[in-house]
């Protein structure tokens, strides 16, 4: 075409249909796909991109190389001398072994005494919700000096304080670490507080009617209202002065007084002006705090030494700040500032959750059940998993079997899950095995399983999964159809693969799979929704829900 022939108009290809090459470049630096079976099936969900065909889990939003932040190597509830060791421990023993009879005569009358007459106090007191009477609390005073020989038959003859209470007026709320059930015994004695405790200390013989004298808060730590009342009963309380203070241990539990776990926001969501306490246990050879170890043997080997020391510092107020509003986790976070800082320890993200880890790892007989924490507070706060999912989740770790570090490779994984060898199952493993070394750590699972289920499409999927499975709308799921959706992931399995299958997700083991079964299964096991993403994006599929299809 002469150039005098071009204009604005005149169009830049010519108008003849001239074949054109098209050039297609791969990238080789994508590593080779799996030859297995599922990469076969030509309806396969990982076909797209990069992500897709190696993350069995971007169609709903969940990104791999998600954060699991390094396990700390720190086991705040090891007691450090579990056992008797040494010579000298020995020949203690022996010695305090007449002390330790007579010690625990004086333990049994003090415990009696303080129980009759705190029966007594309590006779025909029915407003328990308004302050005891003063002559109630007067009568109280023979139980708090009973406390006090209680702490005397343990060994604490004296104790060393620190500092002074603030008044009631001024710090209604006190804060302490928890180390050992002496503390509050010692409290007791001391202040004669109103408590927070577990429902499950009513319930205890003696101390359940003792703990009742303090106008204790019950609390339920799993139920979210019963976390409410208390935090109200704690401002309803703290706000009166016809009440005793409140203590609470922000802990939760008991460590082993070298660090402080994160702390619980209950005692900071009133906004009260908090009193901080410290408690310290100094030893050599014998370490108080109750953690590995059972009650009666603790108590044993706190009758039969020559004295058991114990230091209490009363720190300086922390007050909520005026000027700006601060929300309750801010301020929970100065005050363990503060009492770390008086300890000289470091506060980690462990809390009551992992302690529950802990006692699952051991009750299965684990080698070293401290590896199976996963510092809870970070994980309900980050991924906002309840602690006894994360139990559940342990409980499925477990039954992977695990070797003595901690980690489970592909065949457990696969055993656990019900599962055959496929390019699927690898992806899943892939997810969770971030360093890429073959095997994966509890932690590992439990945050990616937690990932997972966090994402806002998990339950969308998972509701539209059922229905897809449940091809005659009768609200049910049986195993022909179950292995009919799965066969599009998994093919070629076997009646014993797929019946192995099948009872994973029947949860009520009445032969047919509900809607609440096949929904708790896959909040119990999260990887599982991979299994139906061929189904939820095939194409023309009659569930494929628009909005679900356009966010993926």
């Amino acid at each position: 075409m002469a150039a005098d022939d071009h204009s604005l108009s005149t169009p830049l290809l010519p108008p003849d249909h001239q074949p054109h090459v098209i050039l297609t470049v791969h990238d080789h630096s994508d590593p080779p796909r799996s030859t297995s079976l599922c990469d076969d099936n030509p309806q396969a969900l990982f076909q797209s991109g990069d992500e897709e065909r190696h993350n069995p889990f971007a169609f709903i939003g969940a990104h791999d190389g998600f954060e699991v932040p390094g396990s700390s190597t720190i086991d705040p509830f090891r007691n450090h001398t579990p056992s008797i060791e040494g010579l000298y421990e020995w020949v203690k023993i022996v010695i305090c072994l007449p002390l330790a009879a007579a010690r625990l005569l004086l333990f049994g009358l003090s415990l009696l005494v303080g129980y009759l007459v705190t029966r007594l106090a309590l006779h025909g007191w029915k407003d328990k919700q308004n302050p005891m009477p003063k002559w109630r609390c007067r009568l109280m005073w023979v139980t708090r000096v009973c406390a006090r020989a209680i702490l005397f038959s343990f060994g604490y003859h004296w104790i060393k304080r620190r500092g002074k209470p603030a008044l009631r007026e001024i710090a209604p709320i006190v804060v302490s670490n928890h180390v050992s059930y002496i503390d509050p015994i010692f409290f007791f004695y001391e202040l004669f507080p109103t408590i927070v405790s577990s429902e499950s200390h009513d319930s205890m013989p003696f101390v359940g009617t003792i703990i009742r004298a303090m106008q204790v808060i019950y609390v339920d730590r799993f139920s979210r209202s019963s976390r409410k009342h208390a935090v109200n009963e704690i401002k309803r309380k703290a706000s009166s002065n016809q009440f005793p203070r409140v203590l609470l241990f922000p802990e939760g539990t008991t460590s082993n007084g070298r660090v402080l776990i994160s702390f619980q926001l209950g005692a900071f969501i009133p906004g009260y002006p908090v009193q901080p306490v410290v408690v310290r246990y100094p030893y050599v050879h014998f370490d108080q705090s109750w953690g590995n170890v059972a009650l009666a043997k603790l108590m044993f080997r706190m009758f039969t030494q020559f004295h058991n020391f114990m230091e209490v510092e009363y720190l300086p107020l922390v007050r909520p700040h005026e000027n700006r509003k601060e929300n309750a986790l801010h301020f929970a976070q100065r005050t363990g500032h503060v009492m770390a800082s008086a300890l000289n320890v470091a506060q980690t993200s462990h809390s009551y959750g992992d302690f529950m880890l802990l006692a699952k790892a051991a009750e299965s007989k684990q080698e070293n059940p401290s590896v199976y924490m996963a510092e809870m507070a970070w994980v309900q706060s980050a991924l906002h998993l309840r602690a006894l999912d994360a139990v559940d989740m342990l409980e499925i770790f477990l039954s992977m079997n695990p070797d003595a570090s901690g980690y489970v490779e592909f065949h457990g994984f696969l055993r656990a899950l019900r599962l055959k060898p496929c390019g699927l199952s690898e992806k899943m493993f892939g997810f969770i095995d971030v360093q890429k070394i073959g095997k994966i750590t509890f932690k590992q699972f439990l945050v990616g399983s937690a990932h997972i289920l966090k994402q806002p499409l998990f339950r969308r999927a998972c509701e539209l999964a059922f229905s897809g499975c449940d091809m005659n709308g009768k609200d049910y799921i049986l195993t022909q159809e179950l292995q009919d959706a799965v066969s599009l992931s998994i093919p070629n399995l076997n009646s014993d693969e797929i019946h192995g299958l099948f009872s994973l997700f029947d949860v009520d083991s009445d032969g047919r799979i509900s809607r609440n079964d096949f929904i708790s299964c896959l909040r119990r096991y999260p990887l599982h929704i991979a299994l139906f993403a061929p189904k939820l994006l095939h194409r023309g599929s009659s569930i494929a829900d628009q909005s679900l299809v356009e966010v993926l």
